[in-house]
Parts: C-alpha cells; sequence; structure tokens
C-alpha cells in the first residue's frame, strides 16, 4: 500500500491516516510534503513499535507487534463477571484494559456480594422518577391546624431528618468500595443517596415552615442510627438498613400521609415513600440473590440482629416525643375518644411494621416462626 500525506504533517492528523493503513496492510509506503516529516514519521513509528526505513522521500513503514497484546478485555459490556480483577480499575465493563494499569483498593469486588438482577431496572425507575422539591411540594398549601399539632408534625419531621441521615452515609460509606465493573448497583446507590439528600432537604423544610427551631432528637435514637453507620459488612449492613429498617420506615411515610394535618406533610411523605420503596426493592433482591448462592448467609444476618439488639439493650428505644407526636397526628384533636383513636392507629403501625418485616425475612427463606422472633428483635427505633 502506498499512502500520500500530501502536505499534511504527523503533528496536524497525519498519524492517524499512517494508522488506518497499517490496520489493513502491513507494510505501507509513505511519503508527503511536509517539511518535518522526515523527522516526525521516525519517530512516530519507532515509538508505535513499527520499523522504518527511509528511501529518497518516502518511507517503509512495516508494522510492528500489537501494541495491546498484552491487554486484557474487561468482561462483556452486557453482564458482569463473577469477580473483578483490581487491575481492571476504573475501566468501563467491557473495555480492553492496557497491562500495567494501577490496581485500585475496591473490596467489593465480587457479583455475589453486590448483584442484583433489577439493579439496572431500578437504577432505570429511579433516574426517570427524580422529582424537584421546589416544585413538586405544594409549600404554600393552607396550614390551619392548632399550634400544638404543628409542634407534632415538627417533631416527626425531625426525627425524619436524622434517620434520613443515617441513609443517605450508610449507602456513601460502600459506593466508594465498590468495584466500578458492577456499575448498575454503583449507579444506584449514588441515586439513592441523592434521594435521600433530597428527603432531608424536604424533611427540613416543612418544619421550618411556622416554627425557627426543631424537635428533640434522643441519645437513644442516635446509638440505633450509629450501629447501621458502623456496620463494616455491606450485607448486613444492607440488611439491617433496607430490609428492616427503611421497610419499617415505609410504613411510618404511609402512616404520615394518611393522618397528615395539612397537604404539604401529606405530599412530603407521599414522595418520599415513592423512593424508599425502591431502596427496600434493591436490597431485598440483592440479598435474595446473595443467600441463594451462600445460605450460610442468613445465620450472619440473624447473628446480626441479635447483635444490635444486644448493644441497644441499653437505649430508650423511640424517642417518646415521637411517639406522642404520631398519636395527636393520628387523633387530630385533644378529645379523649379521639386520642384513644390516634393512640390505636399507632400501635396499628407498629403492627403493621411488624408484619412488613416478617414478610421480607420469609422472602430471604427464613422460617415463619424465626422471621417472627428476629422481627420482635428489631430496635423499638424503626430504623
Amino acid at each position: 500500500m502506498t499512502l500520500d500525506l500530501g502536505d499534511l504533517g504527523l503533528d496536524e492528523g497525519a498519524h492517524l491516516l499512517i494508522k488506518r493503513a497499517l490496520a489493513r496492510d502491513p507494510t505501507v509506503t509513505v511519503r508527503g510534503s511536509s517539511a518535518t516529516l522526515g523527522i516526525d514519521l521516525p519517530a512516530w513509528a519507532r515509538a508505535q513499535g513499527h520499523s522504518v526505513s527511509a528511501h529518497g522521500g518516502t518511507f517503509v513503514l512495516s508494522r510492528g507487534p500489537d501494541r495491546w497484546s498484552g491487554a486484557e478485555r474487561a468482561g462483556a459490556v452486557g453482564a458482569p463477571e463473577a469477580r473483578a480483577p483490581a487491575h481492571w480499575g476504573l475501566a468501563a465493563r467491557g473495555a480492553l484494559v492496557e497491562r500495567g494499569a494501577p490496581e485500585l483498593d475496591l473490596p467489593l469486588s465480587t457479583r455475589s456480594e453486590v448483584w442484583a438482577d433489577e439493579a439496572a431496572r431500578l437504577y432505570a425507575q429511579a433516574a426517570a422518577a427524580q422529582w424537584d422539591p421546589a416544585t413538586a411540594i405544594p409549600w404554600d398549601a393552607p396550614i390551619d391546624h392548632p399550634d400544638e399539632v404543628e409542634d407534632a408534625v415538627v417533631q416527626v419531621m425531625t426525627y425524619l431528618i436524622e434517620n434520613e441521615t443515617a441513609a443517605l452515609l450508610v449507602p456513601a460509606r460502600f459506593l466508594g468500595r465498590i468495584h466500578p465493573h458492577f456499575r448498575e448497583v454503583m449507579q444506584l446507590l449514588a441515586i439513592q443517596a441523592a434521594d435521600e439528600a433530597r428527603h432531608i432537604e424536604i424533611f427540613t423544610r416543612r418544619a421550618h415552615l411556622r416554627r425557627d427551631v426543631l424537635g428533640l432528637s434522643t441519645a437513644g435514637g442516635q446509638a440505633s442510627l450509629a450501629s447501621l453507620f458502623e456496620e463494616p459488612d455491606f450485607a448486613i449492613a444492607s440488611f439491617l438498613l433496607s430490609v428492616l429498617g427503611e421497610g419499617s420506615f415505609l410504613s411510618l411515610l404511609w402512616f404520615l400521609r394518611e393522618h397528615a394535618p395539612d397537604q404539604c406533610t401529606r405530599e412530603v411523605a407521599r414522595f418520599s415513600a415513592q423512593d424508599e420503596a425502591r431502596h427496600v426493592a434493591f436490597g431485598l433482591a440483592h440479598l435474595q440473590r446473595h443467600v441463594t448462592e451462600d445460605p450460610q448467609l442468613r445465620e450472619r444476618l440473624a447473628a446480626a440482629i441479635g447483635r444490635r439488639h444486644a448493644s441497644l439493650a441499653h437505649t430508650a428505644g423511640l424517642n417518646a416525643e415521637v411517639f406522642d407526636a404520631l398519636i395527636l397526628l393520628a387523633a387530630g384533636s385533644w378529645d379523649p375518644a379521639a386520642l384513644r383513636r390516634g393512640h390505636a392507629a399507632v400501635v396499628d403501625l407498629q403492627r403493621a411494621m411488624d408484619d412488613g418485616r416478617k414478610q421480607r425475612l420469609s422472602r430471604l427463606g427464613f422460617a415463619p416462626d424465626q422471621a417472627a422472633a428476629l422481627s420482635a428483635l428489631h430496635t423499638r427505633n424503626f430504623m
């Protein structure tokens, strides 16, 4: 093959034409009128591993060995491998990875640890369902309930903020440990953290609509949430947070949507619940797959519930102010009969949380009696 570059220099893109020609033919004769061709072409050819000889004003290039012969394909584009080696680093799944790439410390690098077949679908759903707090929530809707009811709303919002802060920090903590070969899970956890950030924003904004200060945060509540953040195992952390904690939290948001005293609070609860349902779905899907591949994981999950229960035995459990606030919101007034109904509604809420936990535990393969026993050990702080 003969390639005439004209006056195009290698510093102007001529090397692309030469690369293209060598890809088609192992020997290419190159000529051109660029003033620097005699210097640039031999230097470029040697740097690329090609041999070159000059014959007057022309150059004969012989293609050298494939410089990517030692490269490794980072799996297939469509589905992840069972294990992602550290030297694949940040390369996209399916990319050709050059030898010598840096090895990153990404300990969550096996499919069984992190993968869920539903991850891509849930991510697409989450991306399509993002909403803007400024326009989705009716911040200007009338609030005409008594001050004491508003105080109850503020106390519940205070509780929701700290719980959602924990729900943001836990996935964010593991996000930097997941090998990007499992990009769908990485993307899903990132958008989950963004969901929680948005929830913190709307709970805070709702609390400040009529009040300058927030409610009470208890040491027991903080201890319960700290135990989630400090859990080092991804599977156990997902189990405690998503399957048990956020599952119970979802029941609470539905409760608030039903009993909220104003439209703004109802919509805050409704939009948050839509996001939380996805978080629970991923946690459950991930663990169902993990348990299938490693049945002994159930023993570790059960033991984790027991450890957490024992570590929190000295705490007071659910913030009493939150419990009372929920009663008042469900009652809607200070009438004794209404308060009785409100109290019964909160008891029903706790029962619904327990039923939901037992159902999710059963989906992970726990026998009904074991699921009931484990659900009973779940923290009284709900999350």
